[in-house]
């Protein structure tokens, strides 16, 4: 019977440990992503690709801090899709990853490469040529502290203009 009540104990406290762990979460999905930019970093004229950084920017309104392991997004050039990017520190341990304490505001950068098409033939020379782009990125954002791990979908557009 003393083994039975200490399974049943171990359980309870099993389970208290992941109800713990879920207060967190409405803090954390206060969590927002926008596209900070979309630059251009290298044009190869021969291969006819061009190699794009995006930048978007991460910011903890709430009072919980928290790392974010992975960003898996769309990016969309008016109107559209021209490549999937991803954003990922999952072989980082959490330790070494940016901390995005209450308040703080980090942009995360990475790199795309966008080939030429015959279906995206025109926005590849707007962005080659530098015009007036509505970019537009869609995704999902997974945040994590030491108790929680949660995913958020997301969505932002930025307006390029050459002017």
């Amino acid at each position: 019977m003393t083994v039975y009540a200490a399974i049943a104990a171990m359980f309870g406290l099993m389970g208290f440990i992941v109800y713990w762990g879920s207060l967190d979460n409405p803090e954390i999905e206060q969590a927002e992503i926008e596209l900070q930019s979309v630059e251009v970093i290298q044009v190869n004229t021969v291969e006819n690709t061009v190699k794009l950084q995006v930048s978007l920017l991460v910011k903890n309104p709430g009072k919980k801090t928290f790392t974010v392991p992975i960003i898996s997004y769309e990016l969309y050039a008016n109107g559209k899709h021209i490549g999937i990017g991803s954003y990922s520190t999952v072989d980082i341990a959490m330790p070494g990853r940016a901390i995005f304490s209450p308040g703080a505001e980090i942009p995360l950068k990475n790199f795309l490469d966008l080939a030429r098409t015959e279906a995206n033939s025109d926005v590849y020379q707007m962005i080659v040529d530098g015009d007036s782009i509505q970019y537009r990125v869609e995704g999902n954002i997974t945040l994590e502290t030491a108790w929680a791990l949660i995913e958020k979908d997301f969505q932002s557009s930025l307006l390029f203009s050459s002017i």
